[in-house]
């Protein structure tokens, strides 16, 4: 009964909400994310002029903003000011477009729209989206050593957070769950194939995103553990949530026809155990991502907890 009485009390000094809305506040820090993105390449390089523009066209062009959303709530989960976690979320949100870049090409998804514009290289032709992408890709280092520049971080900090954003971007993540998509497309056998897939080609990055502004926000073993299962967990709901849209969303809202990925040949959750064990799934999913969050001692967690409903009540 005690413990009981503690995990209530938590929970409600956890989900406090500060006075601006969900909403306000996701659109306060996309405005910071935005405004910050072009200015993260230095203006004195010379970069030829279709190369910039092909790298602008697809990393301004919208989107959720989710995972630099994600590295600047962790960092101010801890007390960290989110200004000092700027320079990270730019990184993730590059690492992230040019891989979008790479999975539209006719190699890959041979995908012709990308948030109901036309993909890079439909624009700039495949030559240039594969550089646009390499150029994202490179450039997402280069924002992570600038880290200090603005910030007390610690080198120690910046060298372990640029270690991760390889691993976790890389062939045993996100690259290497992107290859495992390609392969499962031969014919996935197991739930456990899929969930290697979505668990790397999707969860890696935003468990990065959660660990990179924890970082800097001066996060403890604990504390980066926890974000860390946090992240895993959201991640894989994520991912799940989009199977289920794929079949129940408006084709208005999600941006693409639904029905694509079972008319594309992919295997999805739904197809394994069925649309209500799905939605039962990702809810199970958020409820557990949110426990762990609850369970340590995050100064300011109440908005990750938000975030956890949003993304699974979302209808795109």
């Amino acid at each position: 009964m005690g413990n009981g009485f503690k995990r209530r009390s938590r929970w409600k000094q956890v989900i406090k909400v500060s006075e601006a809305s969900l909403s306000s506040y996701l659109n306060e820090l996309k405005d910071e994310i935005e405004a910050a993105l072009p200015k993260a390449f230095p203006t004195s390089w010379f970069v030829p002029e279709p190369l910039k523009e092909a790298v602008l066209y697809s990393l301004m062009a919208g989107g959720k903003r989710l995972r630099p959303i994600f590295v600047m709530a962790a960092c101010e989960s801890l007390k960290g000011n989110r200004k000092a976690a700027l320079h990270a979320a730019c990184a993730v949100e590059m690492i992230h477009t040019y891989s979008l870049i790479h999975d539209d090409l006719p190699a890959m998804d041979n995908d012709d729209y990308r948030r109901g514009r036309l993909t890079n290289h439909k624009v700039y032709g495949e030559a240039t989206a594969i550089l646009a992408g390499d150029a994202l890709l490179t450039h997402a280092f280069y924002c992570v050593s600038q880290i200090s520049s603005e910030a007390n971080v610690p080198a120690e900090v910046i060298l372990k957070i640029t270690s991760e954003l390889a691993q976790y971007a890389g062939m045993s993540g996100m690259v290497g769950g992107q290859m495992a998509d390609m392969n499962g497309e031969q014919g996935l056998t197991s739930i456990e194939e899929l969930e290697y897939i979505h668990q790397h080609k999707t969860s890696d990055l935003i468990v990065f995103a959660l660990r990179a502004g924890a970082m800097i926000g001066g996060a403890s073993e604990k504390q980066l553990h926890a974000l860390t299962a946090y992240g895993r967990k959201l991640g894989l709901a994520f991912q799940i949530q989009d199977d289920i849209l794929d079949i129940v969303g408006d084709e208005a809202v999600i941006g693409k026809p639904k029905g694509s990925d079972e008319k594309s040949g992919k295997v999805t959750y739904p197809y394994f155990i069925g649309l209500e064990a799905s939605k039962e799934a990702v809810e199970r999913l958020t409820r557990e991502a949110k426990e762990g969050v609850i369970q340590v001692d995050l100064p300011y967690a109440a908005r990750l907890l938000e975030l956890a409903d949003f993304l699974m009540n979302r209808d795109h």
